[in-house]
């Protein structure tokens, strides 16, 4: 019963994108399958910056598993009890933003992992695994499965991406470009070079130390590709509300150019 399908993780272990969208407004279980038809890989779905609940958000967890498709949660930064109850109920990955310091990193790993890389309690049985009573293998499995991701957002934490990514228990440094392009005084500029060296020093971490960048924040889609060329592999596509507006707009446009006919 050990293992646990990840297809975020599993499309990063073969070198493919892993490509999630962001799940702030929606509230309702469909949204798994739908995003799962429309061609992402994960889940990201919010809880630092929306108003979704815990309950809530496990629920969307639950029927992500279901669906094949990685539930993956991010929380406030610190609030490590909200994380481990979504990971005890069905959440494949967590996301930490505003993560500046190697320290920071090793104290996420001990929070979030299961003995022997870190000190999270055992529950005796989760969805991951349809309920059933837990085995040492079983929890070796899920930590060899879950995602846990940490938010580079400011100078500091891009000079210490490095340091970051060599901590044993971390997979993804993910890029939060909006927080960074703020802390960096370029609001909003997200090829500015200072931003391209802060992605090409994380992604030059990541190979150093076997772990995957990745990228939120930037929806220009020669810049995603620029990034993604240079290597980053985890990718933040974009958003419910976003995607909702985008197309709603596009069809009021086309609507209302039709010309009046007598």
């Amino acid at each position: 019963m050990a293992m646990v399908r990840n297809v975020a993780r599993d499309k990063l272990e073969r070198g493919d994108l892993s490509l999630g969208v962001g799940i702030r407004v929606v509230r309702s279980i469909e949204i798994a399958k739908t995003m799962l038809i429309a061609g992402y890989d994960w889940l990201f779905i919010d809880l630092e910056h929306g108003a979704i609940s815990i309950e809530t958000a496990g629920q969307i967890a639950l029927a992500a598993l279901d669906a094949g498709i990685a539930p993956i949660v991010r929380i406030p930064n610190g609030e490590f009890s909200i994380a481990t109850r979504l990971l005890d109920n069905g959440a494949l990955g967590i996301v930490i933003p505003h993560v500046e310091t190697a320290e920071e990193a090793r104290t996420i790993v001990e929070k979030l992992r299961y003995p022997p890389q870190g000190h999270r309690g055992i529950m005796g049985s989760v969805p991951q695994y349809a309920y059933a009573t837990m085995t040492a293998a079983d929890m070796a499995a899920l930590n060899a499965s879950n995602i846990i991701a940490v938010m580079l957002e400011s100078r500091n934490a891009i000079g210490n991406a490095d340091a970051i990514a060599a901590v044993p228990g971390i997979d993804v440094l993910l890029i939060g470009t909006n927080d960074l392009c703020l802390d960096m005084g370029l609001p909003g500029d997200f090829g500015h070079p200072q931003v391209v060296d802060a992605y090409s020093r994380t992604i030059a971490a990541c190979r150093a130390h076997k772990k995957w960048p990745g990228m939120g924040g930037v929806y220009d889609e020669p810049l995603m590709q620029k990034y993604v060329d240079m290597g980053v592999r985890f990718v933040l596509s974009g958003g419910d509300l976003g995607f909702l507006m985008g197309a709603a707009r596009q069809r009021a446009k086309f609507l209302r150019g039709i010309p009046k006919r007598a």
